[in-house]
């Protein structure tokens, strides 16, 4: 597995990488958030630690750019360990947020828990143009959906929310990206609308969906499927 360390501080990059060199892992380094989308751009990596405060391009907005093509696992890495930059950093695409100073064998284990929910429990089972979650079942051809082998009606919106979290399983999306990403257009409706397509959706995939298996909230950031 190859895993990419960003931050400005060179001593913690080589840190960092001498406690992950040490469990087989391939460690690429950058210094920065341009400098690691160059390295995203040439090499096949599996998951990123990355620093919010760096020059150039800081974390989040190296983040931001990664999640418009990339769905690899990224452990931010911060001083800041208020509660609004963890919902900043986690509505940005982030898997993971860690606040430094850290224990590096925590840090270890964290990587360790992304990369096996990237790999396995996070993965997305293709067969035929499907994804398969469980006993969701989601045709990206025809467009069609089902649940435990049953057909599900979905209107176009509905839809279009659903495969757009399925394709990025764990991943939390915010009002603001799901409207960005199905709508198409900057201006967000409101986080009512959105509410009420995912309690439609819920209601229509969900045994119970009061205690939701597939389509969960995250309370203050956005939607996930899970």
């Amino acid at each position: 597995m190859n895993i990419l360390i960003v931050d400005d501080d060179r001593e913690i990059v080589d840190s960092i990488a001498i406690f992950l060199s040490a469990k087989n892992y391939t460690v690429f380094k950058a210094y920065n958030g341009i400098d690691a989308l160059d390295i995203l751009s040439e090499k096949e990596v599996h998951l990123m630690i990355l620093d919010i405060m760096m020059p150039k391009l800081d974390g989040i907005k190296t983040l931001m750019k990664l999640r418009e093509s990339r769905n690899i696992p990224v452990i931010l890495l911060s001083a800041k360990s208020e509660d609004a930059d963890k919902i900043l950093g986690l509505a940005a695409g982030a898997d993971d947020y860690v606040t430094k100073p850290f224990n590096p064998s925590e840090l270890v284990a964290r990587v360790k828990s992304q990369l096996r929910r990237y790999t396995t429990l996070g993965s997305i089972g293709k067969q035929n143009g499907e994804l398969v979650i469980s006993g969701l079942c989601i045709n990206t051809e025809n467009k069609t959906v089902k649940v435990d082998g049953e057909d599900v009606r979905l209107t176009p919106i509905e839809y279009k929310i659903l495969e757009l979290l399925a394709r990025n399983r764990s991943r939390v999306f915010s009002v603001e990206e799901i409207y960005r990403n199905v709508w198409n257009e900057e201006n967000v409706v409101g986080d009512n609308t959105i509410a009420v397509h995912v309690r439609h959706i819920r209601e229509k995939i969900e045994i119970n969906p009061k205690e939701p298996k597939y389509l969960k909230v995250v309370w203050g950031i956005g939607y996930k499927i899970d």
